[in-house]
């Protein structure tokens, strides 16, 4: 079965902000320590839009359980055509594939939005996504050591990359 998702819209937000503050506690997920609010996402909302950097949103029974957002990758024109891809799951609908269907989803649209090269980063330690990109061919393109302190443990981050076109 294939994952049906919607582009997102500024009414979808406060549930997009309440997935990701979700995964604050965990600290495999976000370098942020503490949850962040709907006010300050906004920018990060606008700089998103379905002709080229979208941001997807998956419901079920009404409710967005997922989102996936394309993301300018250091903010320079030349790196136009490489985007940064975060995917974040709601609690309950982890561990069931969605993950797996949102990320093959943004590499089949990825040529379209003339997205060329697709980078993940990862955490070293949050071992089921590091398995998911890799799962889909990503390679481990860097590492930056111990660069995150997180509850007192230093930890590193992992650029995970795939290339798309030639």
């Amino acid at each position: 079965m294939s994952v049906i998702y919607r582009d997102a819209t500024l009414d979808d937000l406060p549930a997009i902000v309440a997935i990701y503050n979700s995964t604050v506690p965990s600290r495999q997920v976000t370098a942020d320590l503490e949850p962040v609010s709907v006010e300050s996402r906004l920018p990060w909302f606008h700089a998103h839009g379905p002709a080229r950097r979208p941001l997807w949103v998956v419901e079920e029974g009404g409710r967005v359980i997922a989102w996936l957002s394309f993301s300018d990758f250091y903010g320079r024109p030349a790196y136009g055509h490489t985007s940064e891809v975060s995917i974040y799951l709601d609690e309950a609908a982890r561990g069931k594939g969605l993950g797996r269907q949102l990320l093959a989803a943004a590499l089949d649209a990825a040529p379209g939005l003339d997205v060329h090269t697709v980078l993940g980063f990862v955490f070293g330690h949050n071992e089921p996504s590091v398995r998911l990109f890799h799962g889909f061919g990503f390679e481990a393109w860097g590492t930056l050591p111990r660069v995150a302190v997180l509850d007192g443990v230093e930890r590193d981050l992992v650029i995970l990359g795939k290339r798309l076109a030639a």
